[in-house]
């Protein structure tokens, strides 16, 4: 009866999911020269999924991080929002990942890890000098140019692109709008669905408000067509409180709102922006802010 138990502990821990409706996330803290926190706080989603989250007090955006593994290749979607690795130990978090799962996996031969990025700003991009020149690490740049020759994206931003991770295979959605190398990243395996700053619990910044709007209105497509499971994004801004968000730059959020967003949600951001028209307007929803530029 104990070996059984043993086994499906460890059955578990390898194929169980997370309920990320319930998974609580470092948050910052009051005073952050007393924050104990780790700088990067990793959730094992599944056996072959990891969530990031950089600590809020190294850096107020605590952007979430996404690791893909797949038999030949591994993605990392963003890099946060810190350069110093002394700081930000990502890279050699990442590492640690991927040489355990290799390990549990019984993998006889490395793992390419490809460095891609949601969009292109700051937050986002800051450490990729931990991971440029590495031993098999492949770190994409940050133009849409690099997007549509990397994925092979042949008409961009109305063409999806993919990438085969060795029997995972990932759908790249463009995006442009929030920024103009945005993409949307779907996982046939888990059915998640990364929609990176233009959509998350929090301000949705808006620099091309007609981009923008074909943008969602894409996702709500490809909703229509695939099985999604969670949509998830890079930052948490929202309380758990209705239409209620953090000031900018807090580094202390207690009581924030859930990390994904629904499918409900993304048809109320859609009929939002339908029902503004052509003119840039500014609404507080439940789950999300809207913010012209």
């Amino acid at each position: 009866m104990k070996t059984i138990f043993l086994l499906l502990i460890l059955f578990c821990f390898i194929s169980c999911k997370v309920r990320l409706n319930k998974t609580v996330w470092i948050h910052g803290s009051l005073n952050c020269n007393e924050n104990a926190d780790p700088p990067v706080q990793v959730v094992r989603y599944n056996g072959n999924t990891f969530i990031l989250r950089q600590n809020k007090c190294i850096h107020y955006e605590a952007p979430f991080i996404y690791l893909f593994l797949g038999n030949k290749k591994a993605l990392l979607m963003d890099t946060g929002a810190t350069e110093d690795e002394n700081q930000f130990p990502l890279y050699a978090t990442v590492r640690k990942i991927i040489d355990g799962w290799e390990k549990e996996k019984k993998i006889n031969h490395p793992i390419d890890l490809i460095v891609a990025h949601t969009h292109a700003h700051a937050d986002h991009v800051a450490g990729d000098s931990q991971f440029k020149n590495k031993p098999r690490i492949f770190v994409l740049g940050l133009t849409v140019k690099d997007l549509v020759s990397f994925f092979n994206i042949e008409n961009w931003p109305t063409q999806e692109g993919r990438i085969d991770l060795g029997d995972r295979v990932l759908e790249i959605i463009p995006i442009p709008g929030h920024q103009q190398a945005s993409i949307a990243v779907y996982d046939h395996a888990t059915k998640i669905l990364l929609t990176g700053d233009s959509f998350y619990p929090g301000r949705l910044y808006i620099s091309d408000w007609q981009a923008f709007k074909l943008s969602i209105q894409r996702l709500v497509d490809f909703t229509t067509t695939h099985k999604i499971a969670y949509l998830l994004g890079n930052h948490i801004e929202m309380t758990k409180m209705a239409s209620k968000d953090y000031p900018s730059g807090t580094r202390y959020q207690p009581g924030e709102h859930i990390l994904p967003l629904s499918v409900n949600d993304l048809l109320e951001l859609n009929h939002a922006l339908k029902t503004a028209g052509d003119k840039p307007t500014h609404e507080i929803h439940a789950n999300f802010i809207i913010v012209p530029k």
